[in-house]
């Protein structure tokens, strides 16, 4: 029987439980009753999402959902709002309440109150009215986790144009793909940053990318890296904020563009995926007041770059009234020559953060260096904890429980940025149990199919989404007639959002996912996602990182199992490490599952935001162009690609 690691308190205490009292099912309602509800009573469900949370708006809430096909939903058609409206309003907070902290590696503590943030945010606004910017224009941040981007994101969206933005990590190319698709007027650039100790410097970066966008009338310097230094031709930080504004909101129809979030972009050009302001709004609202239970009384930290989804979520808990903490530089810098994974539990121990959020691998190599964060850090004021970016093995629940907190609650989320949320979640009044996600979040029709598209339960199956959500994509930029948007998501399953993820819900309705579904291992009718294989092979103290591929045999055969291992310094892949990752794998999968081919490389690139390219691996291993599979600046460690091309070489089985 699967571990319980945190039972629910049940004390009424939490606004997932006050809220459930405004339901149909009164206060003692369990989840999966609320759950039920909550999908198949869309109108009423988000009605009462929009009661609870009551975001200033104009208009008739009436009906919630006029239009329920996939794609094509139509929510609150008679509403008019504006998401940095109601984000800046900050409940339960005074004016001179701190509702911004932020730390880096380049600069000293920054702080804004309530009153403060409005004050920049108006400042912002009214530069950005200067420039010339109105509703529908598109204004482009290229600037780290910073008080900064937020005041952009949040002046934009007041004057209902649209945002977008790319952390300074992403090179010309990676910033053009994206930037190109929407024509930014305004372009926020940042003049570089420090990350692990080392200055780095954008201002090439930034002129290559100002050359590229023929549109960009207005280029504002943020010198952060080397404060006073502004370059001619562009409007400094200061100057551009100098003159206060009104700040004043346009209230936009609910499906109005809000920002534009790009895929990782590694087989092609990336996707521009358009959220709309009221489902963003709604979406945010529920996902962090309910699930999390994000309130006034919270300090919220997750890690994240402004290249990430979960930089934009992390932004919205201003609207639940929480103070957020901005961090911009490595999480883990070097202490003699190892990973210093402290820093940030000491960073939310100084700041008193309640709920943390990181990534699934950051808390496993926690636990490999083996960490053990209540030691060095007073987490006592910590009650929840955030893993996302990767599925989170049992292993990583007990390290949580044993090592940081046996009270907090912890919460494994899955979604994307296709949806800018999480599909799969926790919720206050869920148990926690070790190895799965806990629950389906409220208004997230989410099942498992198999390949005719029948539901699934207890079985490996498609990851699905049977109703609309209100924070679905408004479409994708520039595609007019909807039919890239709709062959991205409901060509398999008409009707039905295909996510791409393997997952298993249980009867009791936890889940786990085990990776990307089209790159499962499949050995002799063994069908198992690649997350169950890197959790044994990586549970090895000398393999710091891994990738597997499966290349298909096409007259049905086994095919070749291939697994690449990044080791850590001074280990080499001898004939004895060899053997113990295969009896690993044979002992804790199957025997079908040790590798053919076990090489060690020296670089694995991933993407920017941290996934695993196993797919564009598999292409190149089969023999495809790397410029074809994909492109090299979408990814960290780029020249690691170089070695897929020698091993391609080697791999004889035959690929069809």
């Amino acid at each position: 029987m699967t571990e319980v690691l945190w039972h629910p308190p049940r004390d009424g205490s939490s606004a997932l439980e006050r809220f459930a009292a405004t339901t149909p099912y009164g206060a003692a309602a369990e989840y999966d009753q609320l759950w039920t509800w909550s999908v198949e009573d869309l109108d009423g469900f988000w009605r009462a999402v929009w009661d609870w949370f009551a975001p200033p708006a104009d208009g008739d809430p009436t009906p919630a959902l006029a239009r329920s096909a996939m794609p094509g939903a139509v929510w609150f058609p008679g509403v008019r709002l504006n998401y940095a409206e109601t984000m800046l309003r900050l409940p339960g907070r005074a004016d001179d309440a701190v509702v911004v902290t932020a730390r880096s590696e380049t600069r000293d503590e920054v702080t804004l109150t309530a009153s403060e943030l409005r004050d920049l945010v108006a400042r912002v606004r009214a530069g950005l009215v200067r420039a010339g910017v109105g509703r529908g224009d598109r204004v482009a941040a290229y600037a780290p986790n910073i008080p900064e981007t937020v005041a952009v994101l949040l002046a934009t969206a007041s004057l209902g144009a649209v945002f977008s933005s790319c952390a300074p990590e992403f090179g010309t190319r990676s910033v053009t793909d994206r930037w190109s698709q929407i024509e930014p007027k305004v372009l926020v650039a940042v003049d570089g940053y420090v990350y692990g100790g080392k200055r780095v410097d954008r201002r090439p970066e930034v002129a290559a990318i100002r050359a590229a966008l023929p549109t960009v009338s207005t280029v504002v310097w943020i010198d952060y890296l080397d404060p006073d230094q502004v370059p001619d031709g562009t409007t400094g930080w200061a100057e551009f904020t100098a003159r206060p504004g009104p700040l004043e909101f346009d209230r936009v129809p609910f499906d109005h563009p809000l920002y534009v979030l790009f895929s990782s972009g590694t087989t092609g050009l990336p996707k521009p995926i358009v959220h709309g302001h009221g489902g963003i709004t709604v979406e945010h609202l529920k996902a962090l007041g309910l699930q999390s239970d994000i309130g006034p009384d919270d300090t919220f930290f997750w890690f994240s770059t402004t290249g990430w989804m979960m930089w934009n979520y992390l932004v919205s808990a201003l609207g639940l009234g929480a103070r957020i903490v901005l961090y911009d530089g490595n999480p883990a810098p070097p202490v003699d020559a190892r990973p210093g994974t402290g820093m940030l539990w000491q960073l939310a121990a100084d700041l008193g953060v309640t709920y943390f959020g990181t990534s699934a691998p950051f808390l496993l190599q926690c636990r490999k260096e083996g960490l053990v964060p209540r030691e060095i850090a007073d987490l006592s004021a910590l009650r929840g904890i955030g893993s996302t970016g990767a599925p989170l093995p049992a292993e990583g629940f007990r390290w949580v429980y044993d090592a940081v907190s046996s009270t907090a609650q912890l919460g494994s989320l899955s979604g994307g940025t296709d949806v800018c949320s999480g599909f799969v979640g926790s919720a206050p009044t869920v148990p926690v149990y070790a190895g799965e996600i806990a629950c389906r979040c409220l208004g997230a029709a989410v099942a498992a199919y198999d390949e005719s598209g029948q539901p699934l339960v207890g079985t490996l199956g498609e990851l699905v989404i049977e109703q609309p959500m209100p924070s679905m994509p408004l479409g994708f930029w520039g595609d007019g007639d909807g039919s890239r948007y709709a062959a991205a998501y409901f060509e398999d399953f008409p009707g039905v959002w295909r996510h791409g993820d393997w997952i298993t819900i249980t009867e009791r309705g936890t889940c786990t996912i085990t990776g990307r579904s089209d790159a499962t291992l499949n050995r002799g009718g063994v069908r198992l996602g690649t997350s169950e294989f890197y959790t044994v092979v990586e549970a090895l103290p000398e393999v710091v990182d891994s990738l597997v591929v499966h290349l298909e045999d096409s007259d049905g055969g086994a095919g070749t199992l291939v697994l690449l291992v990044r080791l850590a310094a001074g280990h080499d892949l001898d004939d004895d490490l060899s053997s113990r990752i295969a009896r690993a794998l044979r002992t804790s999968l199957s025997p079908r599952h040790v590798p053919d081919l076990l090489h060690q490389v020296q670089l694995l690139p991933r993407t920017l935001s941290g996934k695993r390219i196993e797919v564009p691996a598999k292409k190149i291993l089969q023999g495809t162009p790397v410029e074809a599979a994909v492109a090299r600046g979408a990814l960290t460690d780029p020249d690691g690609l170089d070695e897929l091309v020698a091993l391609a070489a080697t791999v004889t089985t035959d690929t069809g």
